[in-house]
């Protein structure tokens, strides 16, 4: 093996393989937060959208890659902002409240995708059906 081809081996072993498996749609998140950032807690008016996008990449991507609660993950989102901010002009601790935010909005998107898979589309039409319907006997 050359040189060459030894270096680029070793560089994609040091890059960990993302997998998220469907757990998230990052098109639909991304869309989301682009319409969305500007109405958050944390917007500073002075950054735009690229300077965000990243945070929130890391929030639902992370999310999918680790699952569980937040704090437990902490540390490796950071090392996973260190390595995409790019050209973000956001500390991490600037970053953090919004990749907070998109952990938790994808955590709720699983979790109502999941309540759906629970239930089937029959099962819940009766039931919609079955509570308009009086409790009582009409006499």
């Amino acid at each position: 093996m050359t040189a060459l081809a030894q270096d680029f081996w070793q560089e994609q072993a040091d890059e960990p393989e993302v997998r998220i498996d469907g757990r998230i749609q990052p098109e639909l998140e991304d869309a989301y937060w682009q319409s969305v950032y500007w109405s958050q807690p944390y917007y500073c008016a002075d950054l735009s959208y690229d300077d965000y996008a990243p945070a929130y990449c890391v929030g639902y991507i992370g999310f999918a890659q680790y699952g569980g609660r937040f704090e437990e993950a902490e540390k490796s989102l950071c090392a996973n902002w260190v390595r995409i901010k790019g050209d973000s002009r956001l500390e991490y601790e600037e970053a953090l409240p919004a990749i907070r935010a998109a952990w938790e909005h994808a955590a709720t998107a699983q979790v109502e995708d999941e309540e759906e898979e629970l239930a089937s589309p029959e099962y819940v039409a009766s039931q919609r059906q079955r509570s308009r319907q009086p409790a009582f006997a009409e006499a």
